[in-house]
């Protein structure tokens, strides 16, 4: 267990309310196969996010909107048997919870119950608080998304900071506090404003969690592939690399074919 992880409670809702409430910092990232959910939950993050990024980092797509929810299933039951401590939240993929509030509900249990993860994300306020509510009805705790919100890419049309203007960031604020009214237990703000992102997490006794929301926050998220240098064609102002893995692993294959064509491995003491 990692030396920053002293407390090795299990990670619940309430415990996320709990830090919030006494002003400690929520630590979010993603995690989308067993053993990197394992490394992750190791060394003391307070979520895992098995996010609907997986259809960028993991399968090569341009948005999110191609992953399917088996795909998502499969990929959470294979980090949920990784983990010990943390959270574990699973994005509902785009096309299963915006067509009717009984297929959404219908599409939760099944995550749940294949899963076992401990909760769902949704992207949308207003637009989507229905399927919010009786998915909620249903014993399934949500966490809300506002801001840039991935499965939406085609209406926006970039990817560019949202909640700049007066009237967005109004209803971005009214969407959050409906979210917060309907039961969601968290809320994650994407790419905008600082300070909006700020009056939000004070306004609101749920956690807020930023990913290119400033340092106002109650907490912050990264894909893990950006934070650990494993992608490098995406550098946005919001991320932090602490790594390089690409360099990392393509140092370590390059040896390893060199000694495979020169035949110095395996040598006598890698074999039977």
């Amino acid at each position: 267990m990692s030396v920053h992880t002293e407390d090795t409670r299990r990670v619940t809702t309430h415990r996320l309310l709990e830090m919030k409430q006494r002003g400690e910092k929520i630590s979010m990232l993603t995690a989308y196969d067993y053993t990197m959910g394992r490394i992750v939950d190791e060394a003391g993050v307070d979520v895992i996010l098995v996010g609907d990024s997986a259809s960028n980092v993991m399968c090569g797509n341009l948005t999110t909107l191609p992953v399917t929810l088996d795909q998502m299933i499969f990929m959470a039951k294979s980090v949920v048997r990784g983990v010990q401590r943390a959270l574990v939240v699973v994005d509902m993929p785009f096309g299963s919870y915006q067509t009717g509030d009984i297929e959404a509900v219908q599409n939760a249990i099944k995550m749940m119950k294949i899963t076992h993860a401990d909760a769902l994300k949704l992207e949308g306020g207003v637009e989507v608080i229905d399927a919010v509510r009786r998915i909620l009805a249903a014993g399934i705790p949500i966490m809300g998304h506002l801001g840039l919100m991935p499965q939406s890419i085609n209406k926006y049309g970039s990817y560019t900071v949202r909640a700049k203007e007066e009237a967005e960031a109004e209803k971005l604020i009214s969407d959050a506090r409906l979210l917060e009214e309907a039961g969601c237990f968290a809320l994650v703000l994407e790419k905008i404003p600082a300070t909006l992102a700020a009056r939000v997490a004070s306004e609101l006794t749920i956690p807020v969690i930023g990913i290119g929301a400033g340092g106002g926050t109650d907490g912050q998220v990264l894909v893990l592939h950006d934070m650990v240098g494993l992608t490098h064609g995406f550098s946005p102002r919001f991320l932090r690399r602490y790594a390089d893995l690409q360099a990392v692993m393509h140092d370590a294959i390059g040896r390893y074919v060199d000694d495979v064509k020169s035949g110095d491995f395996p040598n006598e003491q890698e074999q039977y």
